[in-house]
């Protein structure tokens, strides 16, 4: 695994393992020992990788798993936003590699990237404050399907190898690390310009590359299932979903698109997936 001398310059480190438990517990791990951040972490093999609410994701040999600590990267109102940062940042290193964009590469609210309507990769955004009045850590875990995608998914997966042979998840690496320092410089220059929406040049980029913007959809809630129209995202990243009730926003939540390639295979929080 190797940084691009670009990113190197711009002040970020790596950390390139063998075998550990999650390179996101990893991550926190760093930062309360007192790293300054802006280190990534990879792993060829995770033993107890992790994805949202907690469920378990297989990590074997042959994917990317990689996770990045920041350290008061911005306010904590404003971490949701390092989310779409990121989602942009991989849409860019994938396109890159595989030479695919889209409409066939696709970002899928909150935290996938699609390829064909096949999930190729997923985030994990975590924060912690280290101390009560200490600095915030912000973790971002990324994993890649590249040489393989899992079965018994909630919905289909795929690997970049199948339409880029011979790619490696260091080159994957490479790239999107590069792609992440890109867009992070452009999201905190915005920020700091203190305009009336820091956040709207993400957002309208993210759009652009959104699976099933304007389409019916349905969400996933712990309190039960919303059908709609995906109408895009507000000012802070929540999902607008145009209904009969009207508009509401969704702070977080499992997409699917009804009668697409999602709803072959139902959720099941005890699956096992790619990820970080």
């Amino acid at each position: 695994m190797r940084l691009s001398p670009e990113t190197e310059a711009a002040g970020y480190r790596l950390l390139s393992l063998e075998a550990t438990n999650s390179t996101n517990d990893d991550a926190l791990q760093a930062a309360r020992a007192g790293d300054p951040g802006q280190l990534w972490i990879t792993a060829r093999e995770q033993l107890a990788g992790r994805g949202r609410h907690g469920r378990q994701w297989s990590s074997p040999p042959g994917n990317l798993y990689a996770s990045l600590l920041l350290i008061d990267p911005c306010d904590l109102r404003s971490a949701p936003q390092l989310g779409f940062v990121a989602g942009l940042a991989l849409h860019e290193a994938v396109e890159a590699v595989s030479r695919i964009g889209a409409p066939r590469l696709a970002l899928k609210w909150p935290n996938d990237l699609l390829l064909d309507g096949a999930k190729v990769s997923g985030l994990l955004l975590e924060g912690h404050r280290l101390q009560p009045d200490g600095p915030l850590a912000i973790v971002i875990g990324f994993g890649v399907n590249v040489a393989f995608a899992p079965s018994g998914t909630p919905y289909p997966a795929a690997a970049l190898q199948h339409v880029r042979p011979g790619l490696t998840r260091e080159e994957v690496f490479t790239t999107l690390s590069s792609a992440f320092a890109r867009t992070f410089s452009a999201w905190r220059s915005s920020s700091r310009g203190h305009g009336s929406d820091p956040f709207g040049a993400i957002r309208r980029l993210w759009m652009e590359r959104a699976a099933g913007l304007g389409r019916q959809v349905t969400l996933r809630l712990p309190s039960g299932e919303k059908t709609g129209v995906f109408d895009g995202l507000d000012s802070s990243g929540r999902l607008q979903l145009k209904s009969n009730a009207g508009m509401e926003l969704i702070d977080a939540g499992d997409l699917y698109f009804p009668h697409s390639l999602h709803d072959i295979a139902k959720p099941d929080a005890g699956s096992k997936r790619s990820g970080t």
